[in-house]
């Protein structure tokens, strides 16, 4: 397949910077997730590998050959967008082998190319049937199906589940999990949805306001964020935040007062603190329901999803979320008490910067390409 390098990629329209000043590498048969809120800039980065924006400065190369001037179909890219753009009057086969019709592929080699994606992607009953006959998941394979004939060196994929119901959008997040396992391709995927990040990347690119804040696995960001910023947006639910103050710091820990007013030590290193207000992160899996826990508030809202129960709890001017059994027996207005894993707790500075944690988590540098077997051709 092919390596993505982009080199201090900038893009202005009419003099607004959105993407400003990107590194990024992307290695042989990676799946890389940029992910970000809306116009965070990273369709336009994507649109940009294409050959669908002119980058306003930097280099793209791909396999070390810059590109930057090459036209979009002589990329050797292929790009699945978020809308099918299927030809109605058109068959499945039809559809996925066209882009080969025009390349002047012979109908045979057109043929074979097309049942071998279609096998893939379990689309050979479907070959003969018109778009209008299929559903929202089958035409989404369509879209795959034809960028797989082309046989691209990298497929780039614009929020392509964004259209399907929840039920579809699991089914087809393992699909295509399942597709790059059998391709071994190269696959850069781009999506606001910080759920389908974590279960699809190998690594992931998270952008806010055109700027790159952390790129790494999907347990290391969760486990070690660069940022406030990172730190709420992955993860499900969000983490909880908590005003706090330093009562003192050292390289082994900082000693921080709760705002019940008892204090706990959060192992991170302080040996450069300056600050005395600091931000407390804890995510709601590691709050602990605990009669005697230094945390406490009045329950507002319950979301009972089965085997876990959120519990939105309002502690003075703060809403926290707390992971618990589905089985808890909690009513709204009831006061509760909770504690919290301190070597799963996270410090932030005044300028919303995570304070190096000293705890180990074993999976932080885990990502889903290292459970993988080696290839047949003998790939690492």
């Amino acid at each position: 397949m092919a390596t993505l390098q982009l080199h201090n990629i900038v893009k202005r329209f009419e003099g607004t910077e959105v993407i400003k000043g990107v590194d990024l590498e992307v290695n042989d048969r990676e799946f890389v997730v940029f992910v970000g809120p809306s116009g965070c800039g990273k369709s336009t980065l994507l649109r940009m590998i294409a050959g669908l924006e002119n980058a306003t400065s930097g280099d793209i190369l791909i396999d070390g050959r810059r590109i930057n001037e090459v036209g979009p179909a002589e990329r050797g890219l292929a790009m699945v967008f978020q809308s099918y753009a299927l030809y109605p009057h058109m068959t499945v086969e039809d559809n996925m082998g066209f882009s080969l019709k025009l390349a002047g592929v012979p109908k045979e080699e057109r043929r074979r190319k097309v049942r071998e994606a279609a096998s893939i992607l379990q689309l050979e009953p479907l070959l003969e049937r018109k778009p209008k006959a299929l559903s929202g998941g089958q035409r989404q394979r369509v879209a795959i199906g034809r960028a797989i004939v082309r046989n691209p060196s990298i497929f780039l994929f614009d929020e392509p589940l964004s259209n399907l119901d929840a039920a579809l959008r699991v089914q087809m997040r393992i699909e295509l999990a399942r597709l790059h396992e059998e391709l071994d391709a190269t696959m850069i995927y781009v999506t606001h949805d910080q759920i389908e990040a974590m279960t699809m990347a190998d690594k992931i690119v998270v952008l806010q306001g055109g700027v790159v804040e952390q790129v790494g696995s999907p347990m290391e960001l969760y486990h070690h964020p660069r940022n406030r910023f990172v730190a709420g947006f992955i993860g499900s639910p969000k983490m909880n935040f908590l005003a706090v103050e330093r009562v003192s710091a050292s390289p082994t820990g900082v000693e921080v007062r709760l705002p019940g007013g008892e204090t706990c030590t959060v192992p991170v290193d302080g040996s450069s603190l300056r600050d005395d207000a600091l931000t407390l992160g804890i995510r709601p899996e590691h709050l602990e329901l605990d009669p005697q826990g230094p945390l406490s508030g009045r329950i507002e809202v319950i979301e009972r999803l089965g085997g876990v129960t959120s519990l939105y709890v309002r502690m003075q001017d703060t809403l926290i979320t707390v992971s618990a059994d589905g089985n808890v027996e909690n009513r709204v207005g009831d006061t509760l008490h909770f504690g919290f894993d301190r070597a799963c707790a996270h410090l932030f500075d005044v300028e919303d910067l995570a304070l190096p944690s000293l705890a180990r988590h074993p999976l932080a540098g885990l990502n889903r390409q290292d459970n993988r077997a080696p290839s047949v051709a003998g790939g690492q």
